[in-house]
């Protein structure tokens, strides 16, 4: 599978892969959205919402079985925790107008990573309380970016997962419009590592095919099988807890290319 991951070198950004600092322990938070976020947070989870799951609940579990002298590798630390800030309905706004990137940037500590996936949202132009158009998405970008930058953390921008749709010829294409292009943008313009977890995403779905993606990832539910969806449902946004183990991995495959130091 080719991986698309654009190389924004991180020596850039730490002046040197061979001066990250050496850690016990570093933490990776993310800022996202209902894709990545842990939905089992929400006291109405079993009832309401189950399987539903974000691949940032499934982060840790693939960060887990990277070998202790890789983490330390490509992370700095042999330790890594995760700290899954996500939330769902949001866009880069209104994560900041609600302080939730706030609560990031207070609690980061150097030697620290900030996993920053958006689009979702910001590209719902009927939800007037969410939308956020290209230029502001890409200034808020470029906010957490300098701002973890500020905590001497390191940020990673990811382009949004691909949602299950449209399907053209065998293959998923962009539904997410201009966006990937802006994030991608950004992390050009600040020499910051950019994930391109939407190609990524993509690609892989559709080497599984339409139809097993559809009803082994996304939240496509038959009638009767959950509590939560007695009638069943027709999702092709979120995940089920295959769908969000899979991406969750490919966000780590990806960063392993990413951060490798050059030699």
């Amino acid at each position: 599978m080719k991986i698309y991951v654009v190389l924004m070198s991180l020596c850039l950004v730490v002046g040197g892969c061979s001066q990250l600092p050496k850690t016990s322990s570093s933490t990776i938070y993310i800022a996202s959205d209902s894709t990545a976020a842990d939905h089992t947070l929400n006291e109405d989870y079993q009832a309401k919402r189950h399987p539903v799951t974000g691949w940032g609940q499934a982060l840790q579990a693939q960060l887990d079985v990277l070998p202790v002298a890789q983490r330390q590798q490509l992370f700095g630390a042999k330790q890594l925790l995760v700290a899954n800030k996500a939330r769902g309905g949001r866009s880069t706004r209104t994560f900041f107008e609600e302080g939730r990137w706030d609560e990031i940037y207070r609690n980061l500590q150097p030697g620290d990573w900030v996993l920053i996936q958006f689009g979702h949202n910001d590209a719902a132009v009927d939800k007037t309380e969410r939308y956020t158009n290209i230029a502001a998405y890409k200034q808020y970008l470029r906010l957490f970016v300098q701002q973890a930058r500020e905590r001497q953390a390191r940020p990673v921008v990811l382009t949004p997962v691909s949602r299950n749709y449209p399907w053209m010829e065998g293959k998923l294409g962009n539904a997410h419009g201009d966006y990937p292009a802006a994030a991608r943008d950004v992390a050009q313009e600040l020499a910051v590592p950019l994930l391109d977890l939407g190609l990524l995403s993509a690609e892989f779905f559709s080497a599984k095919g339409e139809a097993y993606v559809s009803s082994h990832y996304f939240m496509n539910l038959p009638a009767g099988k959950y509590p939560a969806y007695p009638d069943g449902l027709k999702d092709n946004t979120h995940f089920q807890p295959e769908g969000a183990a899979v991406t969750a991995k490919l966000v780590v495959d990806g960063l392993i290319p990413l951060l490798q130091p050059a030699h």
